[in-house]
Protein backbone atom coordinates (compact mmCIF):
# COMPACT_ATOMS: atom_id res chain seq x y z
CA UNK A 1 0.00 0.00 0.00
CA UNK A 2 1.40 3.43 -0.84
CA UNK A 3 0.86 6.55 1.20
CA UNK A 4 -2.80 6.84 2.15
CA UNK A 5 -2.73 10.14 3.98
CA UNK A 6 -5.98 12.03 3.70
CA UNK A 7 -5.47 15.07 1.46
CA UNK A 8 -6.81 18.58 1.99
CA UNK A 9 -10.38 18.80 0.87
CA UNK A 10 -10.94 15.05 0.98
CA UNK A 11 -13.62 13.49 3.14
CA UNK A 12 -12.27 12.07 6.39
CA UNK A 13 -14.29 8.92 6.93
CA UNK A 14 -14.92 6.89 10.08
CA UNK A 15 -12.41 4.32 8.82
CA UNK A 16 -9.80 7.08 8.35
CA UNK A 17 -10.44 8.34 11.87
CA UNK A 18 -10.06 4.84 13.32
CA UNK A 19 -6.86 4.26 11.35
CA UNK A 20 -5.36 7.55 12.55
CA UNK A 21 -6.21 6.89 16.18
CA UNK A 22 -4.70 3.41 16.04
CA UNK A 23 -1.54 4.82 14.45
CA UNK A 24 -1.21 7.56 17.08
CA UNK A 25 -1.81 5.12 19.94
CA UNK A 26 0.60 2.52 18.57
CA UNK A 27 3.26 5.14 17.87
CA UNK A 28 2.91 6.97 21.16
CA UNK A 29 2.67 3.91 23.43
CA UNK A 30 5.56 2.24 21.65
CA UNK A 31 7.71 5.34 22.05
CA UNK A 32 6.76 5.54 25.73
CA UNK A 33 7.93 1.98 26.34
CA UNK A 34 11.10 2.49 24.31
CA UNK A 35 12.04 5.61 26.29
CA UNK A 36 11.08 3.98 29.57
CA UNK A 37 13.54 1.21 28.74
CA UNK A 38 16.19 3.61 27.44
CA UNK A 39 16.14 6.08 30.36
CA UNK A 40 15.72 3.56 33.16
CA UNK A 41 19.46 2.86 33.19
CA UNK A 42 20.16 6.51 34.01
CA UNK A 43 17.83 6.55 37.01
CA UNK A 44 19.36 3.34 38.36
CA UNK A 45 22.98 4.26 37.57
CA UNK A 46 23.78 4.87 41.24
CA UNK A 47 22.66 1.31 42.08
CA UNK A 48 24.27 -0.31 39.02
CA UNK A 49 27.64 1.42 39.40
CA UNK A 50 29.11 -0.70 42.25
CA UNK A 51 27.49 -3.88 40.88
CA UNK A 52 29.18 -3.67 37.49
CA UNK A 53 32.09 -1.29 38.14
CA UNK A 54 33.36 -2.06 41.66
CA UNK A 55 35.95 0.40 42.92
CA UNK A 56 37.25 1.73 46.21
CA UNK A 57 36.21 5.16 44.99
CA UNK A 58 32.41 5.32 44.45
CA UNK A 59 32.83 8.34 42.16
CA UNK A 60 34.92 6.24 39.78
CA UNK A 61 32.22 3.57 39.73
CA UNK A 62 29.51 6.12 39.01
CA UNK A 63 31.50 7.80 36.25
CA UNK A 64 32.09 4.40 34.61
CA UNK A 65 28.37 3.62 34.73
CA UNK A 66 27.52 7.04 33.27
CA UNK A 67 30.08 6.54 30.50
CA UNK A 68 28.22 3.38 29.47
CA UNK A 69 25.00 5.40 29.59
CA UNK A 70 26.59 7.81 27.11
CA UNK A 71 27.68 5.11 24.66
CA UNK A 72 24.03 4.47 23.83
CA UNK A 73 23.78 7.98 22.41
CA UNK A 74 26.80 7.53 20.16
CA UNK A 75 25.28 4.55 18.34
CA UNK A 76 21.86 6.15 17.87
CA UNK A 77 22.64 7.63 14.42
CA UNK A 78 23.59 4.15 13.17
CA UNK A 79 20.26 2.85 14.41
CA UNK A 80 18.53 5.72 12.64
CA UNK A 81 20.25 4.84 9.36
CA UNK A 82 19.55 1.10 9.59
CA UNK A 83 15.92 1.36 10.70
CA UNK A 84 15.39 4.33 8.39
CA UNK A 85 16.60 2.21 5.47
CA UNK A 86 14.28 -0.59 6.54
CA UNK A 87 11.33 1.77 6.93
CA UNK A 88 11.88 3.56 3.62
CA UNK A 89 12.57 0.40 1.65
CA UNK A 90 10.19 -2.13 3.20
CA UNK A 91 7.59 -0.15 5.14
CA UNK A 92 7.21 1.87 8.34
CA UNK A 93 5.34 -0.87 10.18
CA UNK A 94 8.12 -3.44 9.82
CA UNK A 95 10.74 -0.98 11.01
CA UNK A 96 8.70 0.10 14.05
CA UNK A 97 8.08 -3.52 15.02
CA UNK A 98 11.81 -4.20 14.70
CA UNK A 99 12.82 -1.26 16.91
CA UNK A 100 10.36 -2.37 19.58
CA UNK A 101 11.63 -5.96 19.56
CA UNK A 102 15.25 -4.79 19.82
CA UNK A 103 14.53 -2.53 22.79
CA UNK A 104 12.37 -5.13 24.52
CA UNK A 105 15.05 -7.79 24.14
CA UNK A 106 17.73 -5.37 25.35
CA UNK A 107 15.82 -4.33 28.47
CA UNK A 108 14.86 -7.90 29.35
CA UNK A 109 18.49 -8.95 29.01
CA UNK A 110 19.49 -6.03 31.22
CA UNK A 111 17.27 -7.47 33.95
CA UNK A 112 18.98 -10.88 33.88
CA UNK A 113 22.61 -9.80 33.48
CA UNK A 114 25.16 -11.29 35.87
CA UNK A 115 26.95 -8.76 38.08
CA UNK A 116 30.71 -8.28 38.32
CA UNK A 117 30.79 -10.47 41.41
CA UNK A 118 29.17 -13.29 39.41
CA UNK A 119 30.92 -13.03 36.04
CA UNK A 120 33.84 -10.67 36.46
CA UNK A 121 34.77 -8.45 33.53
CA UNK A 122 32.33 -10.32 31.26
CA UNK A 123 29.47 -8.74 33.21
CA UNK A 124 30.79 -5.32 32.23
CA UNK A 125 31.20 -6.37 28.60
CA UNK A 126 27.66 -7.71 28.45
CA UNK A 127 26.32 -4.52 30.05
CA UNK A 128 27.99 -2.39 27.37
CA UNK A 129 26.67 -4.62 24.56
CA UNK A 130 23.11 -4.53 25.88
CA UNK A 131 23.27 -0.77 26.33
CA UNK A 132 24.48 -0.42 22.74
CA UNK A 133 21.51 -2.50 21.59
CA UNK A 134 19.16 -0.16 23.43
CA UNK A 135 20.78 2.91 21.87
CA UNK A 136 20.66 1.31 18.43
CA UNK A 137 16.94 0.69 18.85
CA UNK A 138 16.18 4.16 20.22
CA UNK A 139 17.87 5.64 17.16
CA UNK A 140 15.14 4.27 14.92
CA UNK A 141 12.12 4.78 17.16
CA UNK A 142 11.14 8.44 17.39
CA UNK A 143 11.86 9.23 13.74
CA UNK A 144 9.76 6.26 12.70
CA UNK A 145 6.93 7.05 15.10
CA UNK A 146 6.78 10.69 14.02
CA UNK A 147 6.87 9.69 10.34
CA UNK A 148 4.25 6.97 10.68
CA UNK A 149 1.77 9.15 12.59
CA UNK A 150 2.28 12.03 10.17
CA UNK A 151 1.55 9.81 7.18
CA UNK A 152 -1.56 8.42 8.88
CA UNK A 153 -3.04 11.84 9.68
CA UNK A 154 -4.84 14.52 7.64
CA UNK A 155 -3.18 17.91 7.35
CA UNK A 156 -5.48 19.73 9.73
CA UNK A 157 -4.80 17.29 12.60
CA UNK A 158 -1.09 16.57 12.24
CA UNK A 159 -0.11 18.31 15.49
CA UNK A 160 -3.07 16.88 17.42
CA UNK A 161 -2.10 13.30 16.69
CA UNK A 162 1.61 13.99 16.22
CA UNK A 163 1.70 15.04 19.88
CA UNK A 164 1.49 11.36 20.82
CA UNK A 165 5.17 10.90 19.95
CA UNK A 166 6.52 13.53 22.41
CA UNK A 167 3.87 12.38 24.89
CA UNK A 168 5.43 8.93 24.66
CA UNK A 169 9.07 10.01 24.76
CA UNK A 170 8.67 12.45 27.67
CA UNK A 171 6.22 10.14 29.44
CA UNK A 172 8.77 7.35 29.18
CA UNK A 173 11.23 9.39 31.27
CA UNK A 174 8.55 10.09 33.86
CA UNK A 175 7.44 6.45 34.00
CA UNK A 176 11.03 5.27 34.43
CA UNK A 177 11.59 7.74 37.25
CA UNK A 178 8.36 6.69 38.96
CA UNK A 179 9.08 2.95 38.68
CA UNK A 180 12.67 3.39 39.87
CA UNK A 181 11.50 5.53 42.79
CA UNK A 182 8.73 3.12 43.75
CA UNK A 183 11.02 0.10 43.59
CA UNK A 184 13.60 1.88 45.74
CA UNK A 185 10.96 2.85 48.30
CA UNK A 186 9.58 -0.70 48.56
CA UNK A 187 12.93 -2.43 49.03
CA UNK A 188 15.78 -2.18 51.47
CA UNK A 189 19.24 -1.19 50.27
CA UNK A 190 20.34 -4.83 50.46
CA UNK A 191 17.29 -6.03 48.50
CA UNK A 192 17.78 -3.33 45.89
CA UNK A 193 21.42 -4.35 45.38
CA UNK A 194 20.53 -8.04 45.31
CA UNK A 195 17.46 -8.26 43.06
CA UNK A 196 15.36 -5.09 43.28
CA UNK A 197 17.22 -3.30 40.46
CA UNK A 198 16.23 -6.08 38.06
CA UNK A 199 12.46 -5.62 38.51
CA UNK A 200 12.05 -2.35 36.54
CA UNK A 201 13.97 -3.81 33.59
CA UNK A 202 12.00 -7.05 33.58
CA UNK A 203 8.74 -5.09 33.47
CA UNK A 204 9.75 -4.23 29.91
CA UNK A 205 8.80 -7.71 28.69
CA UNK A 206 5.00 -7.57 29.25
CA UNK A 207 4.96 -3.91 28.21
CA UNK A 208 6.75 -4.78 24.96
CA UNK A 209 4.33 -7.60 24.21
CA UNK A 210 1.39 -5.21 24.64
CA UNK A 211 2.99 -2.66 22.30
CA UNK A 212 3.72 -5.33 19.71
CA UNK A 213 0.05 -6.24 19.73
CA UNK A 214 -0.89 -2.56 19.24
CA UNK A 215 1.55 -2.07 16.37
CA UNK A 216 0.48 -5.20 14.50
CA UNK A 217 -3.05 -3.77 14.27
CA UNK A 218 -2.10 -0.60 12.36
CA UNK A 219 -2.13 -0.17 8.59
CA UNK A 220 1.03 0.42 6.57
CA UNK A 221 1.47 3.93 5.14
CA UNK A 222 4.42 3.28 2.81
CA UNK A 223 5.45 -0.02 1.21
CA UNK A 224 8.78 1.16 -0.21
CA UNK A 225 8.28 0.02 -3.77
CA UNK A 226 10.96 0.66 -6.37
CA UNK A 227 11.85 4.19 -5.37
CA UNK A 228 15.36 3.24 -4.31
CA UNK A 229 16.63 0.85 -6.92
CA UNK A 230 19.43 3.28 -7.79
CA UNK A 231 20.12 5.04 -4.51
CA UNK A 232 19.77 4.17 -0.84
CA UNK A 233 17.54 6.32 1.39
CA UNK A 234 20.55 7.77 3.24
CA UNK A 235 22.22 8.60 -0.07
CA UNK A 236 19.04 10.30 -1.25
CA UNK A 237 18.94 12.46 1.89
CA UNK A 238 22.55 13.63 1.53
CA UNK A 239 22.35 14.12 -2.22
CA UNK A 240 18.89 15.63 -2.67
CA UNK A 241 17.85 17.03 0.74
CA UNK A 242 20.92 18.34 2.62
CA UNK A 243 19.10 21.55 3.53
CA UNK A 244 16.24 19.64 5.11
CA UNK A 245 18.74 17.48 7.03
CA UNK A 246 20.55 20.56 8.34
CA UNK A 247 17.24 22.14 9.40
CA UNK A 248 16.09 18.94 11.10
CA UNK A 249 19.43 18.59 12.94
CA UNK A 250 19.32 22.18 14.19
CA UNK A 251 15.70 21.90 15.33
CA UNK A 252 16.49 18.60 17.05
CA UNK A 253 19.56 20.07 18.78
CA UNK A 254 17.46 22.93 20.11
CA UNK A 255 14.56 20.69 21.14
CA UNK A 256 16.74 18.11 22.89
CA UNK A 257 19.22 20.59 24.33
CA UNK A 258 16.44 22.47 26.08
CA UNK A 259 14.48 19.37 27.10
CA UNK A 260 17.43 17.42 28.50
CA UNK A 261 18.28 20.23 30.91
CA UNK A 262 14.97 19.46 32.59
CA UNK A 263 14.96 15.72 31.98
CA UNK A 264 18.47 15.03 33.28
CA UNK A 265 20.18 18.07 34.84
CA UNK A 266 17.81 20.13 37.00
CA UNK A 267 17.37 17.36 39.58
CA UNK A 268 21.18 17.15 39.87
CA UNK A 269 21.28 20.94 40.24
CA UNK A 270 18.73 20.94 43.05
CA UNK A 271 20.61 18.25 44.97
CA UNK A 272 24.29 19.03 44.42
CA UNK A 273 24.21 22.81 43.98
CA UNK A 274 21.30 23.88 46.15
CA UNK A 275 21.47 21.13 48.80
CA UNK A 276 17.92 19.77 48.70
CA UNK A 277 17.26 16.19 49.84
CA UNK A 278 17.35 13.66 46.94
CA UNK A 279 14.04 11.87 47.61
CA UNK A 280 11.69 14.87 47.27
CA UNK A 281 13.72 16.20 44.34
CA UNK A 282 13.21 12.95 42.41
CA UNK A 283 9.47 13.14 42.92
CA UNK A 284 9.44 16.81 41.93
CA UNK A 285 11.26 15.85 38.73
CA UNK A 286 8.79 13.03 38.10
CA UNK A 287 5.84 15.40 38.59
CA UNK A 288 7.26 18.19 36.41
CA UNK A 289 8.20 15.82 33.60
CA UNK A 290 4.93 13.91 33.90
CA UNK A 291 2.78 17.06 33.81
CA UNK A 292 4.62 18.35 30.76
CA UNK A 293 4.07 14.99 29.06
CA UNK A 294 0.35 15.09 29.80
CA UNK A 295 0.19 18.59 28.30
CA UNK A 296 1.49 17.37 24.94
CA UNK A 297 -2.02 16.67 23.53
CA UNK A 298 -3.05 20.22 24.49
CA UNK A 299 0.02 21.46 22.66
CA UNK A 300 -1.08 19.43 19.64
CA UNK A 301 -4.52 21.02 19.62
CA UNK A 302 -2.92 24.45 19.83
CA UNK A 303 -0.45 23.60 17.08
CA UNK A 304 -3.25 22.77 14.65
CA UNK A 305 -4.84 26.15 15.38
CA UNK A 306 -1.80 28.44 15.22
CA UNK A 307 0.68 26.41 13.14
CA UNK A 308 3.52 24.03 13.86
CA UNK A 309 6.32 26.55 13.31
CA UNK A 310 4.65 29.12 15.54
CA UNK A 311 4.10 26.51 18.27
CA UNK A 312 7.79 25.56 18.23
CA UNK A 313 8.76 29.24 18.31
CA UNK A 314 6.64 29.75 21.43
CA UNK A 315 8.46 26.89 23.14
CA UNK A 316 11.94 28.19 22.27
CA UNK A 317 11.09 31.79 23.17
CA UNK A 318 9.73 30.53 26.50
CA UNK A 319 13.02 28.77 27.21
CA UNK A 320 14.91 31.88 26.11
CA UNK A 321 13.07 34.21 28.47
CA UNK A 322 12.19 32.03 31.47
CA UNK A 323 15.06 29.61 32.13
CA UNK A 324 17.43 32.08 33.80
CA UNK A 325 14.89 33.73 36.16
CA UNK A 326 13.33 30.37 37.05
CA UNK A 327 16.72 28.87 37.94
CA UNK A 328 17.45 31.97 40.03
CA UNK A 329 14.28 31.31 42.05
CA UNK A 330 15.13 27.68 42.80
CA UNK A 331 17.11 28.61 45.93
CA UNK A 332 14.01 30.07 47.63
CA UNK A 333 12.69 26.81 49.08
CA UNK A 334 11.57 23.45 47.73
CA UNK A 335 8.03 24.57 46.86
CA UNK A 336 9.30 27.50 44.79
CA UNK A 337 11.93 25.25 43.20
CA UNK A 338 9.24 22.76 42.20
CA UNK A 339 7.11 25.48 40.59
CA UNK A 340 10.15 26.91 38.76
CA UNK A 341 11.08 23.42 37.54
CA UNK A 342 7.56 22.96 36.14
CA UNK A 343 7.58 26.35 34.40
CA UNK A 344 10.84 25.46 32.64
CA UNK A 345 9.58 22.02 31.62
CA UNK A 346 6.27 23.31 30.23
CA UNK A 347 8.19 25.06 27.46
CA UNK A 348 9.11 21.67 26.06
CA UNK A 349 5.46 21.13 25.09
CA UNK A 350 5.60 23.72 22.33
CA UNK A 351 9.15 22.86 21.31
CA UNK A 352 8.63 19.09 21.11
CA UNK A 353 5.15 18.99 19.58
CA UNK A 354 6.21 21.56 17.00
CA UNK A 355 9.45 19.74 16.18
CA UNK A 356 8.03 16.21 16.01
CA UNK A 357 5.20 17.24 13.70
CA UNK A 358 7.33 19.56 11.55
CA UNK A 359 10.32 17.31 10.79
CA UNK A 360 8.43 14.67 8.72
CA UNK A 361 7.17 17.46 6.44
CA UNK A 362 10.72 18.53 5.55
CA UNK A 363 11.50 15.28 3.68
CA UNK A 364 9.87 13.57 0.72
CA UNK A 365 8.31 10.17 1.24
CA UNK A 366 11.02 8.04 -0.33
CA UNK A 367 13.55 8.97 2.39
CA UNK A 368 11.35 10.48 5.10
CA UNK A 369 12.01 7.87 7.82
CA UNK A 370 15.76 8.05 7.23
CA UNK A 371 15.83 11.86 7.09
CA UNK A 372 13.83 12.37 10.26
CA UNK A 373 15.79 9.69 12.17
CA UNK A 374 19.19 11.03 11.06
CA UNK A 375 18.35 14.66 11.76
CA UNK A 376 16.85 13.87 15.15
CA UNK A 377 19.71 11.66 16.32
CA UNK A 378 22.43 14.04 15.15
CA UNK A 379 20.73 16.77 17.16
CA UNK A 380 20.51 14.50 20.22
CA UNK A 381 24.27 13.86 20.08
CA UNK A 382 25.11 17.53 19.56
CA UNK A 383 23.05 19.02 22.38
CA UNK A 384 20.81 16.43 24.06
CA UNK A 385 23.10 13.79 25.52
CA UNK A 386 25.78 16.42 26.21
CA UNK A 387 23.45 18.84 28.02
CA UNK A 388 24.11 17.64 31.62
CA UNK A 389 27.87 17.53 31.06
CA UNK A 390 27.94 20.99 29.48
CA UNK A 391 25.79 22.38 32.29
CA UNK A 392 28.25 21.20 34.94
CA UNK A 393 31.23 22.32 32.82
CA UNK A 394 29.81 25.83 32.44
CA UNK A 395 29.35 26.19 36.19
CA UNK A 396 32.92 25.05 36.86
CA UNK A 397 34.34 27.38 34.20
CA UNK A 398 32.34 30.47 35.12
CA UNK A 399 31.67 29.98 38.82
CA UNK A 400 28.06 30.96 38.09
CA UNK A 401 25.48 28.41 39.24
CA UNK A 402 23.01 29.83 36.72
CA UNK A 403 25.38 29.28 33.78
CA UNK A 404 23.37 26.29 32.41
CA UNK A 405 20.68 28.82 31.49
CA UNK A 406 23.11 30.34 28.98
CA UNK A 407 23.38 26.95 27.24
CA UNK A 408 19.58 26.84 27.01
CA UNK A 409 19.51 30.36 25.58
CA UNK A 410 22.08 29.50 22.90
CA UNK A 411 20.36 26.32 21.69
CA UNK A 412 17.00 28.11 21.73
CA UNK A 413 18.44 30.73 19.39
CA UNK A 414 19.71 27.92 17.14
CA UNK A 415 16.20 26.48 17.00
CA UNK A 416 14.63 29.84 16.21
CA UNK A 417 17.17 30.41 13.43
CA UNK A 418 16.39 27.00 11.93
CA UNK A 419 12.66 27.70 12.02
CA UNK A 420 13.23 31.05 10.32
CA UNK A 421 15.17 29.31 7.54
CA UNK A 422 12.25 27.12 6.52
CA UNK A 423 10.75 28.31 3.26
CA UNK A 424 7.29 27.56 1.93
CA UNK A 425 8.66 25.69 -1.05
CA UNK A 426 10.28 23.09 1.22
CA UNK A 427 6.85 21.88 2.29
CA UNK A 428 5.61 20.79 -1.09
CA UNK A 429 5.77 17.06 -1.33
CA UNK A 430 7.21 15.60 -4.53
CA UNK A 431 5.51 12.25 -4.81
CA UNK A 432 2.51 10.16 -3.78
CA UNK A 433 0.58 13.31 -2.91
CA UNK A 434 1.58 13.11 0.76
CA UNK A 435 1.31 16.53 2.42
CA UNK A 436 1.06 18.24 -0.94
CA UNK A 437 -0.10 21.31 0.94
CA UNK A 438 -0.69 24.89 -0.11
CA UNK A 439 2.32 27.18 0.18
CA UNK A 440 3.13 27.96 3.79
CA UNK A 441 0.85 25.29 5.19
CA UNK A 442 3.30 24.16 7.80
CA UNK A 443 3.49 27.59 9.26
CA UNK A 444 -0.25 27.97 9.41
CA UNK A 445 -0.88 24.45 10.66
Amino acid sequence: MSDRTVQPGATWTTADRRRTRRAALAGGVGTLIEYYDFSLYGYLAVVLAPLFFPSEDPVVSLLSALAVFGTAYLIRPLGGIVFGHLGDRYGRKRALLATLVCMGVGSTLMGVLPTYAQAGVWATVLLVLVRLLQGFSAGGEVGGSATFISESTPRHLKATYGAFTPLGSTGGFALAAAVAGTTTALTTDAQMDSWGWRVPFLLALPLTLFCLWARTRVEETHDGGSGHQEHSPVGHVFRRQPRALAQATAISAATNGTAYIGLTYLSIHLITRLGYEPAPVYWIATAAIGISALCMPLGGLLGDRIGRVRLAEIGFVGYLLLTYPMMALMDDGLAVAALAYLVIMLNTVGAQVGAYTLLPLLFDQRSRYTGVAMGWNLGVIMAGGTAPYLAVWLIERTGNELAPAFFVIVVSLVGLAALASIRRSSLQRVEHGHDREPAGAVGRG
